[in-house]
């Protein structure tokens, strides 16, 4: 039999085992940390010099310190009772990063926040279909000639809400731009700003679109000589079941 338990590695009260409540009150007390598991950071790679009972950090790349140097990137790095615990954590757990404001998820050896993820499922049926939003970004640099398309492209059988933009440095050449795809050229927005930090939320009626198709932006008053756009697509995506 097992010493801890599988998965929170709780430790196990052994037959006939002398002085229970110490086995029992580590288990608790791991349990204090790991239910609603809360972090100070996963940003931060010097170790505490005063850290508070209780307190707990997400290990990053490159941690220091004499205890935290030892233990392993992305492990969880408790301060509990005047010393440093590791624990390592499992694919699925979560937790709420203060700093960050945020929950992260752990899987594939890292921590991933909400955020930062391109594609989000928000529904899963069954028998596996399962509806996802999807968020696809690219900087355009370098702007050149009388339209730039983008290498991302809207998902085919996409449901768009719509494509968003920042210019990013000023645009020369052009006296401002459309967005839009190849038949629509301002379909997200017409006559766009072309100084630093013009920005547009495309929105537009929610469109399925039954091709993956890029998107387009065209100079207006003369070609593009240069400059750089953020752009930005805004769609769910559905998937039929296994």
């Amino acid at each position: 039999m097992s010493e801890q338990s599988p998965r929170l590695s709780l430790p196990l009260v052994m037959p006939d085992q002398a002085q229970k409540h110490v086995t029992v009150n580590e288990s608790l007390l791991r349990l204090d940390t790991l239910v609603q598991l809360s972090v100070e950071s996963r940003v931060l790679t010097a170790q505490p010099s005063s850290p508070v009972n209780g307190q707990a950090w997400i290990l990053p790349a490159g941690a220091s310190g004499t205890d935290w140097s030892a233990m392993s990137t992305a492990s969880i790095a408790l301060w509990r009772d005047g010393s440093w615990s590791e624990i390592i954590p499992q694919t699925g757990w979560q937790g709420w990063v203060i700093d960050e404001g945020t929950r992260c998820v752990f899987g594939d050896g890292h921590w991933t926040a909400a955020y930062e993820t391109s594609e989000r499922v928000l529904a899963l049926g069954e028998m596996g279909a399962l509806t996802k939003a999807v968020l696809l970004e690219e900087e355009l640099g370098a702007l050149a000639g009388a339209s730039v398309q983008t290498t991302i492209t809207i998902p085919d059988r996409a449901i768009v809400f719509g494509v968003s933009v920042r210019t990013i440095s000023v645009i020369n050449g052009a006296t401002s731009f459309d967005c839009g795809i190849a038949s629509e050229t301002s379909k997200f927005g017409g006559s766009l700003g072309i100084a630093a930090g013009a920005s547009n939320v495309g929105v537009i009626g929610p469109q399925a679109f039954y091709a993956e198709t890029p998107v387009v932006l065209t100079a207006n008053g003369g070609d593009f000589a240069g400059g750089t756009v953020r752009v930005a697509i805004h769609a769910v995506v559905p998937e039929a079941p296994d």
